[in-house]
Parts: C-alpha cells; sequence; structure tokens
C-alpha cells in the first residue's frame, strides 16, 4: 500500500468510529479477518464486526473514539486512540493501541492492546492499587 492508501485507510477507520456505524466497520473487513479484543471473551471474526459495533452501541451510548496518531511499516498500520466514556455518572478516558494488519487494503488481523483494569474497577465500584508506589 501507498502512503496515501494508508492515510485513506486511517481516514476511513477514523470515520466509522466518529459515525458508530456497524456498514463502515464491515466495509474495513476482511471476512476471514481477526480481530483479538481484551473488551471480549474471544476472537472476533471480521465477518462479525458490524454486530459487535451495534452491540457496542447498545451497552455503550455515551463511548467516544478518537484518532491521537498514526504510524505504519509494509502491510501493517498501527493507530492509537483515545476513549471517553461514561458509567453511571462518573466519566472516565482511556487510551489504547490497535495493530492493524492490512491485505488488499482491508484488515485481515486487528490487535487491540488497552488496559481494562480501570474500566473493570469502575464497574465493580471499586479501586485499585498502583501496582508500583512511586515517592513523591
Amino acid at each position: 500500500m501507498t502512503d496515501t492508501e494508508k492515510q485513506t485507510f486511517v481516514d476511513r477507520f477514523a470515520a466509522a468510529w466518529a459515525a458508530r456505524d456497524g456498514a463502515a466497520f464491515l466495509a474495513l473487513w476482511h471476512p476471514e479477518g481477526l480481530l483479538h479484543y481484551p473488551f471480549a471473551q474471544r476472537v472476533i471474526k471480521g465477518s462479525e464486526i458490524g454486530k459487535l459495533n451495534d452491540l457496542t452501541r447498545k451497552i455503550s451510548p455515551e463511548l467516544t473514539w478518537s484518532l491521537v496518531d498514526w504510524t505504519s511499516r509494509g502491510d501493517v498500520v498501527v493507530i492509537e486512540w483515545e476513549c471517553t466514556n461514561r458509567i453511571g455518572t462518573q466519566a472516565i478516558t482511556w487510551r489504547g493501541v490497535d495493530k492493524l494488519t492490512l491485505r488488499d487494503g482491508r484488515i485481515i488481523e486487528e490487535i487491540v492492546y488497552s488496559d481494562t483494569a480501570p474500566l473493570q474497577a469502575l464497574r465493580q465500584a471499586t479501586t485499585f492499587d498502583a501496582l508500583i508506589r512511586f515517592p513523591d
């Protein structure tokens, strides 16, 4: 893929998130693609991406996603993003990175890297201690 094609892909990816449009997401994927997603209990197939979008919209209607930055090498595009969501009256923001392997301009594999611990703690109405206590 050329740099222009990669930029167009990233623009389409960000637009799909902005619209939270299942069809737009599905158009980015090979049906046989695989999504490794730390927020789900199993690997999700590319053909299921529209269903995942619908489920996410239902569970988290106030979720927002924004592109922070991206880079690429060969057929791999790495996208840094930031999300915000509200659970009850509390808003939380977190960041993550998606490593996307493309084939013919579509996602054949996506690995999402994000720390789910703060979201789990918020959902369970608890807090968690830092693993390292750094002195003041």
